[in-house]
Parts: structure tokens; sequence; C-alpha cells
């Protein structure tokens, strides 16, 4: 592979699903706080399609407010999981930049970022909407699972000089999400139409499903990649 991914810290030391014929797509996918890129990966190789690479980055381990300060994989700081919780407002900000790095590096190694996609589960889902809808360049879609919009009260102004105000967005949820409750998705996916085109998002709600995903879920993350990243 040409370009130099000690440039891009998080691509280092990311796992990455090649695709089994010429790579003509990308999807980064962000993990969940605690987490690491390796689930995930698992994940997307059970739905992955041979023209796509999935890149699942793993986050920097820092201390935690929400969990005590604990030292763990986050994308950035956590206070709080309700709508109304004070935000790491910089870490976000410099989170994203990271991620736009990684957009960038493949940009540049040849897959345009109209053939990008960006997708996560619960605050990788959060970085993965946040990261979107401030990328200057346009790009495939994101998925967005069990999650919500950082910095809400932002936007729609933070989306001013974004490329993706007609982005097609997957968004889903369990309903018995005891972390992120359903009402939080809903209330973001109600967010989400007034910044991009309300007719491109998609908010799918799994009964019985907790803070996790599931067979159905992943069929309908599979079924948007396809559609938002056919084969050229």
């Amino acid at each position: 592979m040409c370009g130099n991914n000690m440039s891009v810290p998080l691509l280092a030391e990311a796992v990455t699903v090649s695709g089994t014929e010429k790579e003509t797509a990308a999807v980064i996918f962000l993990h969940g706080l605690g987490d690491s890129g390796h689930g995930w990966a698992d994940t997307m190789t059970a739905i992955r399609l041979p023209h796509v690479k999935y890149i699942c980055p793993h986050a920097p381990r820092i201390p935690v407010t929400l969990n005590m300060k604990m030292t763990m994989p986050s994308w950035f700081d956590l206070m709080g999981l309700s709508p109304d919780s004070p935000e790491d407002e910089a870490g976000i900000k410099r989170a994203a930049e990271n991620i736009k790095a990684i957009i960038d590096h493949e940009v540049k190694n040849g897959i345009p970022a109209n053939r990008v996609m960006l997708g996560g589960f619960s605050q990788g889902g959060a970085l993965s909407l946040y990261t979107a809808l401030t990328c200057q360049q346009q790009l495939a879609g994101v998925v967005a699972l069990s999650c919500w919009l950082p910095l809400h009260k932002s936007f729609p102004q933070a989306a001013s000089t974004s490329g993706n105000r007609d982005m097609p967005i997957l968004q889903c949820h369990g309903e018995m999400d005891p972390m992120i409750p359903v009402q939080f998705g809903a209330m973001t996916a109600e967010k989400l139409k007034v910044i991009v085109n309300p007719q491109k998002i998609t908010f799918r709600t799994y009964p019985g499903l907790m803070h996790s995903s599931c067979p159905q879920e992943m069929a309908a993350v599979k079924e948007f990649i396809e559609k938002q990243l056919p084969r050229i």
C-alpha cells in the first residue's frame, strides 16, 4: 500500500479488513467507550463486500470523568450520557480532526471522499456523526448505531461549511438500551433533520435490543453500505 501510515497516528494501529478485489471504497468504523477496533473488525468481516476496505481504529487511552477518571480507550472525555450533560468540546473537535486525517489518507491513496463512509457504535457513532457533519469533503454516508450527536446545540451552524448536507444517514437504536435511551436516539434523529436533507435520514429501532447490536441491525447496515457504496 502506498502512503505512510505513520503520519496518521490512528491508522498505524488500526485493524484493517482488506477487500478481496480492487478496493474502490472504504468504511471507517469507530468502536464504543472502553472497546477496541478488533470486535467491530470481526463484525465488518461478517458483512463485508469484496470491493470495500474496512478500517477499525482504536481510540487513545484517556481518563474518563464518567468512570471515576479511570483510564480507558475513549475518543473524547465523557461527563455524562444525557442531552444536557457537559461535553468535552476540545476533545470532540480534536478527535474529529484525527478521523478526518484518516479520510485524507484514503483520498491520497486513491479512494475518493465520496466513496468513504463513516460509522460507529455508541461514542464511536457519536464521533462519526460529528466528524461527517463538520467535514468539508462530501462523504458517502454515516452508519450511527446506539448513539447521539455531540455538541448538538452548536448545530446547524457548525455544519455551515459541511459538504454533507445531503448525505444519507442510517441511525439504529435498541429500544431497551439502558445506557443511551432510545428517546435520546429519536431526539438525535429529529435534530439531524434540520442539519441534513430529512429524506436522507433513516432511523430504525429494534425491540428488546439493549446497548449492543443484533443480526437484523447488521443486515440493515450491510444493505445500506451496498446501496451507498456499490461496486464500480
